[in-house]
């Protein structure tokens, strides 16, 4: 079998070689294929890559490219990684936020919604290589923001199979049983989250099929009340009945968040390029056989394991339950069935089946539906270049600018990715 990587040079990409190492025997990999269209990076990369496997017992071949049709033909699997525009592209978008007083963030927000506009177009280009060269493959989409770029594959790629994947849900689930004390084995956990990508709410945690969510609402109640400076407040939990994604915290804590990004430099993506110049380096040491201590602080725990596990559930029919984000089919009544969620889905080489959900209290669905508008919104935009549905995505959105100064962000926005959009600027 063969796995191809698109964006196959990121930093992230030797942990999610370690996690196919540990299950090639369960996967039957024969190769995994980098694709990265700067080749000093991949080569830089790939070959430390090719020495996890080594030191592994050469498990399967890693081939490395940059043509990424020639990395895409015959793929069982398709990893998306990609970040189109790199993280100067991510500075952007930061720093965007920050020039109109607005939050700055690769995945919501303005700058969520610039990086999807750069990404979606690409990711829809590597979909349709897919149906020539790999028409049986599985997308799996990890190319932020996760979500909203498998609403655009499930609304223009159909035929595609894909699905979103983010570390998010299990570094939730491995907290809530760390929180409980369980020594429970993981697999034998079940989350139920449920809304957007970076936008949902843990609300139900079983372990070997028993509901244990009312001793971790008593558990996280009282470890938020014993700090001084909780990361939520108690009583937000206690009447939600549920723990919120952190990225919530964009939404509940805004103008904290906002006063945050007054002390920059250095935003977030300006410290990941220190980070990750660091770990170029280790990599390029040919003694290094192992994943640095540094590329935890890189983010994306669990990464590997959320990938490895996703696989191995499709590719060998285990029937396993996972929180990933595709088109809800009609699962969560009252909400459009085209509407990406992320959500529990049993997973099998049959597919991946959304479970039926309970319904978000209002004070929740009220949210998610609105960004959902702007998601929809903005993916008519990326697709079509159409200013007018751009307007409206930020209009649309809860974190966006007044209406008076939608045009202006907009024309910014639009200006700095300029080299990236080029639907835009017919």
């Amino acid at each position: 079998m063969k796995i191809t990587v698109i964006g196959g040079g990121s930093t992230y990409t030797p942990e999610l070689v370690s996690g196919l190492v540990a299950r090639a025997d369960a996967l039957q990999i024969g190769e995994l294929c980098l694709v990265d269209p700067a080749p000093q990076r991949l080569g830089v990369v790939g070959g430390f890559a090719r020495r996890l496997v080594a030191a592994q017992g050469d498990a399967f071949a890693v081939t490395l490219t940059s043509d990424r049709q020639a990395g895409l033909d015959g793929a069982a699997y398709v990893i998306v990684q990609l970040r189109v525009g790199g993280m100067e592209a991510r500075r952007e978008d930061e720093y965007l936020g920050r020039r109109h007083g607005l939050i700055g963030q690769e995945t919501t927000g303005v700058g969520g919604m610039a990086n999807a506009l750069r990404t979606i177009p690409v990711v829809l280009d590597i979909a349709a290589e897919m149906q020539a060269l790999a028409p049986d493959a599985l997308l799996v989409n990890f190319a932020n923001p996760a979500g909203l770029v498998v609403q655009a594959l499930s609304q223009h790629a159909p035929s595609v199979a894909s699905v979103g994947l983010c570390n998010t849900p299990i570094t939730a689930k491995m907290g809530l049983l760390e929180l409980l004390g369980s020594p429970a084995d993981p697999h034998s956990a079940e989350l139920d989250t449920l809304g957007l990508n970076h936008l949902s709410w843990h609300r139900g945690l079983t372990v070997d099929g028993e509901e244990v969510w009312p001793e971790v609402l008593a558990a996280s109640l009282a470890q938020l009340r014993a700090e001084p400076d909780p990361e939520w407040e108690p009583a937000l939990v206690e009447a939600l009945e549920a723990i919120p994604n952190y990225y919530l915290h964009y939404y509940y804590d805004t103008e904290r968040k906002l006063a945050a990004q007054e002390a920059w430099p250095p935003s977030r993506a300006e410290e990941v390029m220190a980070i990750e110049e660091d770990l170029l380096a280790q990599y390029t040491d040919e003694a290094q056989h192992e994943l640095p201590p540094a590329l935890m602080q890189r983010g994306g725990a669990y990464y590997s394991t959320a990938a490895a596990e996703l696989l191995e559930a499709h590719r060998n029919d285990l029937g396993e339950v996972h929180v990933v984000n595709v088109p809800h089919g009609g699962a969560v009544p009252g909400w459009p069935g085209e509407w990406v969620l992320e959500l529990p889905c049993r997973v099998s080489s049959a597919g991946i089946e959304p479970l039926p959900a309970e319904p978000l209290p209002a004070a929740c669905a009220g949210l998610v539906s609105q960004v959902k508008a702007y998601e929809l919104l903005t993916v008519e935009a990326a697709v079509h270049g159409d200013r007018r549905a751009a307007y409206l995505a930020l209009l649309a959105h809860p974190l966006g600018p007044p209406a008076g100064r939608i045009e202006a962000v907009l024309e910014d926005m639009l200006e700095t990715n300029r080299a990236y959009l080029p639907r835009f600027w017919h």
